[in-house]
């Protein structure tokens, strides 16, 4: 398929929209509410423990098969498996918002009650529209539906994040979190007029059935399609290949940027509005790159460009306080980051069984992620004992096993992208 039809099919645009959609409640639940609690008096203890809402986000695998295979009932149920369950999600976040800006934090408890239900109904929200993606098209168009997918979620991101600050200083927060709730009629109607993807699925018969084909066959899928040796060593690559981009992701780098001599505004002006906008631009090149060469050899080009961004760093650390200078890192760095986003996405949905698309792929999303759950917890220890220097060197050799995993794999996905002839049979508007 040509780059022009792969970015102009329906289906792109559809997912410009569910992008958006999927944006919008992740900072309100987050970063921006943690503002509006800090505005409003509440201890900063209480505030970390509110804004951890957006952990839902991190453990959506474990519900993910209710979307696979349970189907809502009545006039829900008429739009299919994959538009209900959207639909559903997108209204329980609107409404979850207007209780927020209903309630404010003057009543804390059922505040913190709205703000849970923002955040799983978000989450929620992610699965189904991973699902739908990965059912709507070809796996040779999927590098053109992340790019959309991923302009639409990086714009909700500037909304809520940026947008929603500079708002503040003229509107109260409860309008401002009434807006973004409105905001949402937009993806629900795109929800609505959507073509629901052609897919045969199983209904259990008894509960044993469904636990069956929920939770155990999505598991034992993937290691029998592709034996317990090639699944294994594939889950490990999965793990070790974006380590270098989450180790610059954590909480390590804003001490960095401040004791570079950076200011706050300085910080958020160049990592937060032009580093993402940056990023946007690289995720389209990552998508044209998957519609002209593939996922798997385009995962394997960015994945050590992203990783070896990250010795702009060590420019950075020679030159602290130059603003040229880390516009230049963060810029190459967010490319880079915004390259791999679509090979990485295309290439897991490459190995999503039809049977249990939302499952697995809610799975191997979160393990791409896990290891920077992890870093996160020790990246600071890491960074005093070593300076950071020496950290950010290390982050650029943490890409050597997961390169060496790649060209072990290399015969088997250059020649056959697992997905690709299943994929082709869906419709592709």
């Amino acid at each position: 398929m040509s780059v022009w039809h792969a970015f102009t099919q329906p289906a792109a645009w559809t997912m410009f929209l569910l992008g958006f959609s999927s944006g919008l409640p992740f900072l309100l639940v987050s970063y921006t509410v943690a503002i509006w609690l800090r505005k409003h008096g509440i201890v900063l203890k209480e505030i970390t423990m509110i804004a951890s809402a957006g952990m839902f986000y991190a453990l959506k695998f474990l519900w993910a098969p209710l979307l696979d295979h349970v189907r809502l009932p009545g006039a829900l149920g008429r739009l299919g498996q994959r538009r209900s369950w959207l639909l559903l999600a997108q209204l329980a976040v609107m409404g979850g918002l207007l209780a927020m800006a209903k309630l404010t934090p003057a009543q804390l408890p059922l505040f913190v009650a709205a703000t849970l239900v923002v955040a799983f109904f978000g989450a929620t929200q992610d699965i189904a529209v991973d699902a739908y993606r990965i059912e709507i098209a070809p796996t040779a168009t999927q590098g053109a539906l992340v790019a959309t997918y991923s302009l639409g979620y990086r714009i909700a991101l500037i909304v809520t994040g940026a947008g929603a600050l500079i708002l503040a200083d003229h509107l109260d927060w409860p309008v401002i979190y009434f807006v973004f709730a409105l905001a949402m009629l937009v993806p629900i109607l795109a929800t609505l007029f959507a073509r629901e993807p052609e897919v045969v699925r199983t209904t259990p018969h008894s509960w044993r059935a469904a636990m069956q084909l929920s939770v155990i066959d999505p598991f034992a899928d993937f290691f029998r399609r592709y034996g317990w040796a090639l699944a294994s060593i594939t889950l490990l690559f999965i793990l070790l290949f974006k380590i270098p981009e989450q180790a610059t992701v954590g909480g390590v780098m804003g001490p960095f940027y401040l004791d570079m001599g950076f200011t706050q505004t300085q910080i958020g002006t160049i990592t937060k509005l032009w580093g993402v906008w940056i990023g946007i631009v690289g995720v389209f090149v990552g998508g044209a790159a998957v519609a002209r060469w593939g996922a798997w050899r385009s995962l394997g080009v960015s994945m050590v460009l992203a990783g070896a961004s990250n010795l702009g760093y060590l420019w950075l650390i020679a030159h602290p306080g130059n603003l040229v200078v880390l516009t230049v890192v963060i810029s190459v760095e967010n490319f880079t980051l915004g390259v791999l986003g679509p090979p990485i996405v295309a290439f897991l949905s490459s190995l999503v069984s039809r049977d249990h698309t939302a499952t697995q792929y809610a799975l191997l999303s979160s393990m791409v992620n896990l290891p920077g759950k992890v870093l996160g917890f020790f990246a600071g220890g890491i960074a005093m004992a070593t300076g950071y220097g020496s950290y950010f060197m290390l982050t650029v050799v943490s890409i050597v096993p997961a390169t060496l995993l790649f060209a072990y794999l290399w015969p088997r996905f250059s020649k056959d992208r697992p997905g690709d002839v299943a994929a082709a049979k869906e419709p592709s508007a």
